[in-house]
């Protein structure tokens, strides 16, 4: 009989050990889960990349390390004065591009004079210490945006390769990786970034 009650314990002790075993194995499986989650929701979100050449400067130099917000545009395109990064059709290369947009779709461009003119009216910047403009490109003639198009220009307008020339033309939304959302040192909102007071 005191051997029939040992049983007994014995096998309630090893369907408690099991039942702790089980519930650590699911407990370590659902933190793995959550982790991998976790990785594949930054890495479709968020994207460290770095600014190339001075085409953005004042506004962003070379080499200043970005966050793109890769779900910026789901559901709409950017605004005008966002700064976009984006790749360039048709070809590889290892980096991103960075420029402002300026032009937004069914948009007519023209530059006249060093001035951007948006649908025949001039454009009031928003953003300050932007040179003049002198070579208008593309822009020299009077153009309209595709419903899909952006234009995009550097802020630095006359070291930038941008829309006014060929090699990177009117960028597509399909182009577009996501808004230039922080720069990470220093620490800054790239929206708010060297804007004229008054915006």
């Amino acid at each position: 009989m005191a051997g029939y009650d040992f049983d007994l314990s014995d096998n309630r002790n090893k369907r408690k050990k099991k039942k702790k075993l089980r519930g650590l194995l699911f407990l370590f499986l659902e933190t793995v889960a959550v982790i991998v989650l976790a990785f594949f929701l930054v890495k479709l979100s968020i994207e460290r990349t770095v600014v190339p050449g001075t085409s953005m400067e004042p506004t962003l130099t070379e080499g200043t390390s970005i966050i793109v917000n890769k779900l910026s545009y789901l559901r709409k395109g950017p605004d005008r004065f966002d700064v976009i990064v984006f790749e360039q059709a048709g070809e590889e290369h290892s980096y991103y591009h960075v420029k402002r947009v300026i032009g937004l779709p069914g948009e007519t461009v023209q530059i006249v004079n060093g001035s951007v003119y948006i649908n025949g009216t001039i454009l009031k910047e928003s953003v300050k210490d932007l040179p003049q403009i002198h070579l208008s490109g593309l822009a020299a003639e009077e153009f309209t945006l595709d419903e899909d198009e952006y234009f995009v220009l550097g802020d630095n307008r006359n070291k930038s390769e941008d829309s006014r020339f060929a090699n990177i033309g009117n960028v597509t939304k399909e182009q577009i990786v996501g808004k230039a959302w922080l720069t990470l040192d220093p620490f800054n909102i790239i929206s708010q970034m060297n804007l004229e007071k008054n915006q």
